[in-house]
């Protein structure tokens, strides 16, 4: 039986061993010249400026797809939830509040006054449902609404309960 790989022509012409061993074991007749086609069009392929997978793609096409690759969804959804909380809550209710922290699914708002932090406690499921709404990807499952910034006694993990320093005052 002639070996399969020793075609007739030059040592140009010859199908390498290891694609000829790969053409016999899945039953084919390894031929030169369907190898050098082969060869030939697969090169050529990449150089085709109209080929599949060469279409031109635009700016905002390719920064979604390196957000997603890269895992920023999330993160840039909850920035979304903040820029555009004047649509969310409304924008009276936005010229009273700003969302400051978001931890564990929850997202805290800072009122102006504790007022409108209860106020606002009583449209928690009208907010929450907003956002869950226009924004899935950002994950909040809660919002928690507090009040002003105001200083407190109480610092740290391992504060005592009471008064605190007040009880000297005077």
């Amino acid at each position: 039986m002639p070996d399969p790989s020793a075609n007739s022509g030059t040592g140009a012409d010859r199908v390498p061993e290891t694609i000829a061993t790969y053409l016999r074991l899945r039953g084919l007749e390894p031929s030169a010249r369907s190898y050098r086609k082969r060869r030939r069009r697969d090169a050529d392929d990449d150089n085709v400026p109209f080929a599949p997978g060469r279409d031109p793609r635009g700016v905002g096409d390719v920064l979604a797809d390196l957000t997603r690759e890269s895992g920023w969804d999330k993160e840039l959804a909850r920035e979304d939830v903040v820029l555009a909380w004047s649509e969310v809550a409304g924008d009276d209710t936005a010229r009273h509040t700003r969302p400051v922290a978001y931890s564990e699914g929850t997202l805290t708002v800072q009122a102006d006054s504790t007022a409108w932090a209860k106020q606002l406690q009583l449209m928690r499921a009208h907010i929450l449902s907003e956002i869950i709404r226009r924004f899935p990807d950002a994950g909040v499952t809660a919002v928690r609404f507090i009040g002003p910034d105001v200083p407190s006694w109480k610092w740290g993990p391992r504060t005592v309960a009471g008064r605190g320093p007040r009880d000297t005052y005077g």
